[in-house]
């Protein structure tokens, strides 16, 4: 008890900023699982966006923050809120769980929360600290060093995400050019 008093009396401004982003991106991405209404999941997912921009800023990565509201909180969330609503979805239309398919979602969410608290706890996954007399470099959030970074060390991961996206574009033609006796996908 007295290692969190000390911890919470030795953080700085910024540390309370990190703590209460942090603590409003948790609440927006639960809300994003457990929220009935797609529309709500959606609304959830644009804060989530927000606050991990916030993160970005802390990490002297503007460009990033910039890039994710505009790319996912702009356009990728307008391009969901279309698709729920091209889809038109209704709970009457929905089938019901069975109970087999909530068992296995509770068994593989425990799964996935008992390998994150090992991953967390585990020593390799403790932060380093930083003192202050590490210099600070100007150039760690530039978009020359995210391009060199990008499609030097990461070439095939940016490549593989770009034929996703054209995936998903084709899938999306795919649905909208349904003929009126066709069956749904």
């Amino acid at each position: 008890m007295t290692e969190t008093l000390n911890f919470f009396k030795t953080l700085t401004p910024t540390g309370y900023l990190f703590l209460a982003l942090t603590a409003v991106t948790l609440f927006s991405a639960i809300g994003v699982v457990t929220a009935r209404n797609p529309i709500y999941s959606v609304l959830a997912l644009i804060a989530t966006f927000f606050c991990l921009s916030g993160h970005y800023v802390l990490l002297n990565a503007q460009f990033l923050a910039a890039v994710n509201i505009i790319v996912y909180a702009g356009a990728i969330m307008v391009l969901f809120l279309f698709t729920i609503m091209f889809l038109n979805l209704r709970k009457e239309d929905e089938e019901s769980k069975t109970n087999l398919t909530k068992m296995i979602s509770v068994v593989v969410g425990g799964v996935l929360m008992v390998m994150l608290i090992t991953i967390f706890r585990a020593k390799s996954a403790q932060v380093p600290t930083v003192s202050s007399q590490t210099p600070f470099d100007a150039k760690t959030g530039l978009v020359e060093n995210l391009g060199r970074l990008l499609y030097n060390d990461y070439i095939l991961p940016f490549e593989l995400a770009s034929v996703l996206f054209l995936v998903a574009m084709v899938g999306a033609v795919m649905l909208g050019k349904r003929e009126a006796g066709d069956r749904h996908f």
